[in-house]
């Protein structure tokens, strides 16, 4: 099985994360913000959705794998535990089980998928816990990239 890839696009360029992207060659991005407007050029969907596009990589949105409001203002406050906490919770709803079932068809059907969010430091970031979902679930190997800095 293919390792299921996540990086994050604080601190670089949308070019950046594009060539992090291809050379680890991977085939879908699944961008899991619950909001996808950026004040970072290059990162709203639709940006962000074309250079993706040109540089043949597919990009499925995924909102419902995205932090809730409560979840986004706790991080920003600094209060990781809380974010965490308030995720964890929202991963329950039908909603994110069923992206989250979706995201796991699109791994097993054998393409190179990465995760995308915002967070430089997986560490600080809910799409960590979406890629450790997806290995409780499938065994599949968790690769994190970091794009270069700007």
């Amino acid at each position: 099985m293919r390792p299921l890839f996540t990086i994050g696009y604080e601190k670089a360029t949308a070019r950046a994360v594009i060539e992090e992207l291809a050379r680890a060659k991977v085939d879908i991005l699944v961008d899991t913000r619950a909001v996808t407007a950026s004040r970072r050029p290059g990162f709203s969907k639709r940006q962000l959705a074309a250079a993706l596009d040109e540089a043949g990589i597919a990009y499925i949105h995924m909102q419902k794998l995205g932090t809730p409001s409560e979840g986004r203002q706790a991080a920003r406050s600094g209060r990781r535990d809380e974010l965490f906490r308030i995720y964890e919770r929202h991963l329950a709803t039908p909603a994110a089980q069923e992206e989250l079932d979706a995201l796991a068809g699109l791994i097993k059907s054998g393409k190179r998928v990465c995760l995308l969010c915002c967070e430089r430091d997986v560490n600080e970031c809910h799409r960590r816990r979406i890629a450790e979902v997806m290995q409780e679930r499938s065994g599949v190997a968790v690769k994190h990239l970091v794009p270069p800095l700007f």
